[in-house]
């Protein structure tokens, strides 16, 4: 346990003493930063639960009550809103602590983005599925950003137009995340994450990102958005892909910038 940091220790050895208590569980791993070597005292816990294939529904339904047995939980709900029904995103506290917990069955670790620190486990089972598969971090596609970048830029220049300035900039936040950190980043790690840590990999980049960030004024969002292409353009610069042209010219001259 010594590679997580203190004030998640308490949590990450509650976690083990209930999955030791618990038949069904056969591991407890432990991802992201702790994995990585890179936690701080502002990280959270990222800890995969590998349950037996036929009780891993139960264990998925009983998650709350399972978190609840750890420690003082404030509050928690499941990931559906990243697309991981398996996930129970709990908070702890005081101290508040962040805790994710994924419940996954072995066949289930074989589709799996790191191999992750196990902190515990009951059998061998975890060390034949690593060895039978190998983890896979999702990596950006550079022409489906391609396809896409200027539907979303006319989106956007659309609602600024209209006046729905917090709608343009949510989209002005998209297309910084989804489009313009994927190309920056690219060569510079191997686990892109939108713009997580965007200021580090890329800091010669950062006046520039800087500038497509507006505040509630229309004549801001345009500025911002003109700032993002100018940005996008920059970063796709010696990527292989199939620019999308005769979408790029319409929405520049729809947007007088020709």
């Amino acid at each position: 346990m010594s590679m997580i940091p203190e004030h998640l220790r308490v949590v990450a050895d509650n976690v083990v003493a209930e999955a030791e208590r618990d038949p069904r569980v056969l591991a407890v791993l432990a991802g992201g930063s702790v994995a990585t070597g890179t936690s701080d005292e502002y990280s959270d816990l990222d800890l995969v639960l590998v349950c037996r294939d036929e009780d891993q529904p139960a264990c998925l339904a009983e998650a709350k009550e399972f978190a609840g047995r750890v420690g003082p939980l404030l509050s928690s709900f499941t990931g559906e809103h990243v697309g991981e029904p398996r996930l129970l995103i709990a908070l702890y506290g005081p101290p508040l602590v962040h805790v994710d917990l994924k419940f996954v069955t072995p066949d289930g670790l074989r589709t799996r983005v790191e191999d992750g620190v196990v902190l515990w486990q009951r059998d061998d089972t975890v060390d034949r599925v690593r060895q039978e598969s190998t983890p896979a971090w999702p990596q950006p596609d550079p022409q489906w950003i391609e396809d896409r970048i200027w539907v979303w830029v006319h989106y956007t220049a659309v609602k600024v137009a209209r006046g729905e300035l917090f709608e343009a900039i949510e989209a002005l936040g998209a297309v910084r995340s989804v489009a313009i950190a994927p190309l920056a980043t690219l060569g510079r790690t191997a686990r892109p994450a939108g713009v997580r840590r965007l200021e580090t990999l890329a800091p010669e980049l950062v006046p520039e990102l800087s500038a497509t960030v507006a505040t509630v004024d229309a004549d801001e969002c345009l500025r911002a958005l003109r700032a993002a292409v100018d940005l996008y353009r920059k970063v796709r610069e010696g990527v292989e892909l199939e620019r999308r042209t005769a979408a790029e010219e319409a929405v520049i001259d729809f947007l007088g910038w020709g």
